[in-house]
């Protein structure tokens, strides 16, 4: 088989969409045709590049390095032929970028300047996905990077995009001197008498999502602290044995601290990137998402507790 822009197509749709119902939609295809297109390209790559469940479907590790490439060249094909306006400014322009709390924030800008010179981010930090949402409809930002969770999907008007990014698992952090410590993973269930971190409601499903995974689990938490700070903070208080959090998978832990996967892993986070359609055109959005995609490459790479639950749970779901 011949790789053509539309198996691409294919595979950008699956990773953004994160079902094949939903890529199906959105390519006019039928979802028989896009598991069969799948199953061709897994087979001219030789090993898997989606995970399949209940939930949907998801990147593996190297399915992501696969579409990355991808949207790449399809990127690549979609500028060839096209030129700047003769009349455009040398002087560039400045992008308001609003960010939820995200460590890929520094990559993606650092990249952006990088590839772009003439493109100069002003960066808003915003802790609620649903309030970035209101920036954009206002028009008070250009382009942001927000969360979402499976099977809640970001909303917005038709006059803002949005592509995701990655989906990644939430991991917890204990004190390094907590019973579970030397655990390969900790269940929820075992947390049930521990006390909580938990970042405020950010308007997209959180922390709801964690009360379903914990009521699934058979318990409610007991003590429940609210914080929304520095993360360093964060984690010198659950050194200390304040209590337990769920955090970004990768996230680095201080001295003190351990990052533990969730058995059966109960609880997903999607980061996207979002625009509004009037202030960033095709080729920008593109570039914004392949530097935000690469930004956290770089990152999952520097997380050993990710790399190595990838590769056990790859190589468990993949055989």
């Amino acid at each position: 088989m011949e790789l053509e822009l539309r198996h691409l197509r294919v595979l950008c749709a699956l990773a953004d969409a994160g079902s094949v119902g939903r890529a199906a939609s959105v390519l006019g295809y039928s979802q028989p045709a896009v598991s069969t297109q799948l199953q061709r390209l897994e087979r001219h790559f030789g090993e898997p590049l989606f995970e399949r469940g209940s939930a949907g479907v998801r990147t593996t590790p190297y399915g992501a390095e696969v579409v990355a490439e991808a949207r790449d060249v399809l990127a690549r094909a979609n500028a060839i032929g096209r030129r700047a306006p003769a009349d455009a400014s040398p002087a560039g322009r400045t992008l308001r970028l609003a960010a939820t709390n995200s460590p890929m924030l520094s990559g993606t800008v650092s990249r952006l300047r990088a590839r772009l010179p003439a493109v100069s981010p002003a960066v808003s930090s915003v802790y609620a996905s649903s309030r970035i949402v209101e920036l954009l409809e206002e028009g008070t930002a250009d382009a942001a990077i927000a969360a979402d969770y499976p099977g809640m999907e970001l909303r917005h008007s038709a006059a803002v995009a949005h592509q995701g990014i990655v989906t990644e698992p939430n991991f917890v952090a204990l004190p390094a001197r907590h019973r579970l410590k030397d655990a390969a993973q900790v269940s929820l269930a075992d947390l049930a008498g521990d006390a909580w971190f938990l970042t405020p409601d950010d308007g997209a499903g959180w922390p709801g999502v964690f009360y379903t995974a914990c009521a699934a689990a058979g318990f409610t938490p007991r003590t429940v602290h609210e914080f929304l700070g520095d993360r360093t903070q964060l984690q010198n208080m659950i050194a200390d044995g304040l209590g337990v959090s769920v955090v970004q998978a990768t996230v680095r832990p201080i001295p003190h601290v351990v990052i533990k996967p969730l058995a059966g892993t109960p609880l997903w986070c999607r980061y996207v990137l979002a625009w509004r359609r009037a202030a960033v055109d095709a080729q920008l959005a593109e570039a914004l998402h392949q530097c935000a995609t690469a930004a956290y490459r770089e990152l999952a790479a520097q997380s050993p507790h990710l790399r190595n639950w990838a590769a056990r749970t790859w190589n468990v779901t993949g055989t």
